[in-house]
């Protein structure tokens, strides 16, 4: 079986998010991480490996330091990496990222195709979706649960307070929840093997069956208005009621106010 799982590096917005002047993350001037989601993602992935003998390549699109996050794939236990970047790909939105990846997609040969549900930088739940859309193959969104029997997938599907099981054959593309699983660590032989492995590094022109028209930031038709780091709440109205129930009284006064209640 042969799995490939798309992971993305994202900013770490412990350490603060830094915007171009068009509106675009400047991801060259920030700390990255691997996304939560993706990294679940993986470790399903890599689960299925110990399980089945399963081949794990991890494929990623962005800057040439978004390797980083191939490498450390790799020393959890993934066989390759393949990034794919270019200076027309980006500024990107989520319909021309998922263009890119399925062109790369294109590419290889793969049974399952595992993305995170999402990424913490832009949280809309869209590229994998569309990756399966662009490829046509079924895709089962919200995994909390995965398995393999034979050429079946079945999914624990997450929805609201409940789950659906849904079944579908391979070839196909699954999203995955961070509650998914709990990635496993780097091994100091896997980070050895991640130092030393070779690094598939493709460009547009290795893209199959792309049109330039549908990349980058030209061929996004989302266009961002406004973009800020996150707004400073004020300290807000501080009050020392003198019993509880006055504080019950200021409470509900201040909810008729605001026409809450």
């Amino acid at each position: 079986m042969k799995i490939v799982v798309c992971i993305k590096q994202v900013p770490d917005t412990k350490g603060g998010v830094k915007f171009n002047p068009d509106g675009t993350l400047d991801r060259g001037a920030m700390l990255a991480i691997m996304n939560p989601d993706d990294k679940a993602g993986l470790e399903a992935a890599l689960r299925l490996k110990d399980q089945y003998g399963a081949e794990v390549t991890v494929l990623t699109m962005g800057l040439p330091k978004a390797a980083d996050v191939l490498r450390e794939a790799i020393a959890m236990g993934a066989d390759k990496g393949v990034l794919v970047t270019d200076r027309v790909l980006g500024g990107a939105d989520t319909w021309a990222t998922s263009t890119t990846i399925a062109g790369a997609l294109r590419n290889m040969e793969y049974d399952l195709i595992i993305t995170g549900r999402q990424a913490i930088d832009g949280d809309t739940a869209q590229v994998g979706p569309q990756i399966a859309e662009h490829l046509g193959i079924p895709v089962i969104s919200y995994a909390q649960d995965i398995k393999v029997d034979g050429d079946k997938v079945t999914v624990q599907r997450q929805y609201d307070d409940r789950y659906h099981v849904v079944e579908t054959k391979m070839p196909c593309l699954i999203t995955a929840l961070s509650e998914l699983n709990e990635p496993r660590y780097m091994t100091p032989g896997g980070i050895f093997e991640a130092c030393k492995a070779e690094i598939t590094t493709w460009g547009r022109a290795d893209l199959k069956d792309v049109d330039d028209g549908n990349l980058g930031l030209k061929g996004s038709p989302t266009k961002i208005a406004k973009a800020s780091d996150k707004v400073r709440k004020g300290a807000g109205e501080k009050v020392v009621p003198d019993s509880p129930e006055d504080a019950v009284s200021y409470i509900v006064g201040k909810f008729k106010e605001k026409h809450i209640i």
